[in-house]
């Protein structure tokens, strides 16, 4: 039963995580509007790079690839959450059925990890060169969350035993 408390606690403490981003992009919208938009428009990226084409300079398509971030954070943290009660409910439950409980939690975390790594560090580090930034590369925090969703993950999905 540790086990499987520990894989409860450890999916609702992502989906916190995932809840306070999504909470805190929508109420202080302005702060990281802003770092998208200097993403997008890799107005800090090296001077000269050949790769400037791929700039987005449209307002309307820096707040589209914002609420895109926040969409795909909030479904994260619904995903999470009610993966975690799902399995919250089963913890009781046989073997088979603790795994079948963690279907939800395993669809929040591919959609936090596609945020997260193909998002910011996909997107954003490779295709908007954010990585050359020295103000407004995410790349070490979203390593950071994407590898705490990954090591959740491959725990979450080891098999349980009966319970006894």
């Amino acid at each position: 039963m540790t086990s499987r408390y520990a894989k409860i606690i450890m999916t609702l403490a992502l989906a916190a995580f995932a809840f306070m981003v999504t909470f805190n992009n929508i109420t202080d919208y302005g702060s990281n509007f802003a770092f998208v938009q200097h993403v997008f428009s890799m107005d800090t990226t090296f001077p000269g790079n050949s790769a400037m084409y791929r700039a987005i300079t449209t307002p309307a398509l820096w707040h589209a690839g914002y609420w895109g971030i926040i969409a795909g954070e909030g479904l994260t943290f619904i995903l999470l959450l009610l993966g975690g009660l799902k399995m919250l409910g089963a913890r009781s439950a046989s073997a088979a059925e603790f795994q079948a409980s963690k279907k939800l939690m395993i669809a929040g975390a591919t959609v936090g990890f596609l945020v997260w790594f193909f998002g910011f560090m996909v997107v954003g580090g490779e295709w908007f060169l954010m990585w050359q930034s020295d103000t407004w590369n995410g790349q070490d925090a979203a390593f950071k969350f994407y590898m705490a969703i990954v090591g959740v993950l491959i725990f979450v999905n080891q098999r349980d035993e009966e319970v006894v």
